[in-house]
């Protein structure tokens, strides 16, 4: 599957058929895609598939691709089966010309005149909210499986001479995987899988229109990359600087007038559409406060560890958590929330929620100051160290090795001590066989704490550690990732021999 963050994945990508409208910002890659589908000019019907978190800008994609290719769209709503074969046909209707809408009496039928909408041609279709269909049609699924079928016919149309373009979209939910995911009616249908994800970071500051860095960091820490909170939920409220920033947390995120003091709770009940939103939460607000390993959550929720098998699968398969695997510590992983909304209201909002109610938004977050700062914008901080790391110019590192590289946090046990030195950048390279596992580069990073000499005696220790269990360790670049930048010692130090300092400037150049 497709997973499309922003531009930054779209500056190898050959330019469009059709270009992209000024008024979408970023989603580069996602159109050059979604054009080259949409123009396909094979003798047979094609299905893509669009997922993602809800609030991305899906929808005002795909409209955007429909006004551009002339296709038609079509907003599935919740609705009886009657009732949405009756919208649809107004819809087709519209499309087609037909001066009334077009009663169609069942699915098959009105599948029928869709797939005979394009003999000669592409012919877009968008299918958006296409999980509410499925719910009151459970056999549409299959029926659009067979129908776009190459071998297969519907009715009296032989699918394969049709050039229908199929655009299914839905927000990432359990419904929808259930229906893509393999064993899923419409698993082997797809000739497109395109996830839209938050915009990239250094996008999102440019959707803000941000500049200051730091200013950057901290409202990606509230609001993520989702377009719509900064146009629809704030109404393009910005903070004007550093010292608006705390004064704008307090008149959006915390304001009970404004949608977005209400989003997290809305996104989860709509993303996950569970019976148990309790459990779900429990889990969530345990990786919110710093509980992050499959042992450490269940203790936090009172729970057995096997009974998050489900609640952790369904939340990861929804992208609201994700796993990362520590790259020095067999068997161990731990999990992040991927939604900075979702995390912040976790640690800040999900306790003080009827006192926010109640307008005292300005002390909550006076009181959340320590809170902030240690459970949401420090390891925001550090997880934009590891995309920074992930998309650096190689040059940073010397010269890479072939093959994929992985990018995650880690500990590495010191027995010596009792301890272990936690690592918040590693990189490290694949395994080949009869060769030792190579550590790019270990790296620290900080929000608040200036870095010095004793944060590079860490990482030395952790390289001579893993160089005493196998580890290549020969050419590993030592790392310090800091907000609030480095005292003369370390710069000193940094300019003797290899060490990388990252500040917030170079996180954003």
């Amino acid at each position: 599957m497709l997973d499309v963050y922003s531009s930054d994945l779209a500056r190898v990508a050959p330019e469009p058929a059709i270009p992209k409208p000024g008024y979408v910002f970023a989603r580069d890659r996602a159109w050059v895609e979604l054009v080259s589908f949409a123009t396909d000019q094979r003798e047979h019907p094609t299905l893509a598939v669009v997922t993602g978190l809800r609030r991305q800008g899906k929808t005002y994609l795909l409209h955007a691709l429909t006004d551009a290719v002339g296709g038609l769209y079509f907003d599935a709503a919740p609705a009886t089966e009657r009732e949405s074969l009756r919208m649809f046909g107004a819809a087709v209707g519209r499309r087609v010309g037909a001066g009334a809408q077009l009663d169609f009496g069942s699915w098959p039928e009105a599948l029928d005149y869709l797939f005979a909408l394009a003999p000669h041609r592409p012919g877009l279709v968008v299918i958006d909210e296409f999980p509410l269909l499925a719910k009151t049609s459970p056999q549409l699924p299959t029926l659009l499986a067979r129908a776009l079928a190459e071998t297969g016919e519907t009715g009296a149309v032989d699918v394969r001479r049709s050039r229908t373009r199929l655009v299914l979209c839905g927000a990432a939910t359990p419904a929808m995987h259930k229906l893509i995911d393999q064993g899923g009616p419409l698993a082997a249908q797809a000739q497109l899988e395109l996830v839209v994800r938050p915009l990239d970071y250094r996008d999102a500051a440019r959707f803000w229109n941000i500049t200051d860095p730091r200013l950057a960091v901290l409202v990606h820490s509230v609001v993520g990359g989702t377009p719509a909170y900064r146009r629809q939920f704030v109404r393009d409220d910005i903070p004007l600087n550093l010292d608006d920033f705390d004064g704008w947390v307090v008149r959006t995120a915390l304001n009970p007038t404004t949608p977005l003091m209400r989003e997290a709770r809305y996104l989860l009940a709509d993303e996950l559409d569970l019976r148990d939103l309790a459990l779900y939460h429990s889990v969530l607000a345990a990786v919110a406060e710093g509980r992050t390993t499959w042992s450490a959550i269940a203790e936090y929720v009172g729970r057995k560890a096997a009974e998050l098998a489900r609640p952790i699968a369904v939340l990861e398969a929804c992208g609201l958590l994700a796993k990362e695997v520590d790259p020095f510590r067999a068997g161990r992983a731990r999990y992040r929330i991927t939604e900075p909304l979702i995390a912040f209201y976790q640690a800040i909002m999900r306790g003080t929620w009827s006192r926010l109610e109640h307008g005292h938004g300005e002390r909550v977050w006076y009181e959340s100051a320590h809170r902030y700062s240690s459970l949401v914008v420090g390891p925001h901080f550090a997880t934009l160290c590891r995309r920074f790391v992930s998309s650096a110019p190689g040059k940073l590192f010397g010269d890479l090795p072939e093959g994929p590289l992985q990018v995650a946090p880690g500990s590495v046990a010191d027995p010596g001590r009792r301890a272990h030195i936690p690592i918040d950048v590693a990189m490290l390279g694949s395994t080949r066989p009869g060769e030792p596992r190579p550590v790019l580069s270990l790296g620290i990073a900080k929000w608040d704490d200036v870095m010095g000499l004793g944060h590079l005696v860490q990482l030395r220790r952790a390289r001579d550690l893993l160089a005493a269990r196998g580890y290549h360790t020969e050419s590993t670049m030592l790392a310090c990732y800091s907000a609030a930048g480095f005292d003369a010692d370390l710069r000193a130090a940094a300019e003797r021999e290899d060490i990388l300092l990252v500040g917030l400037d170079d996180l954003y150049a």
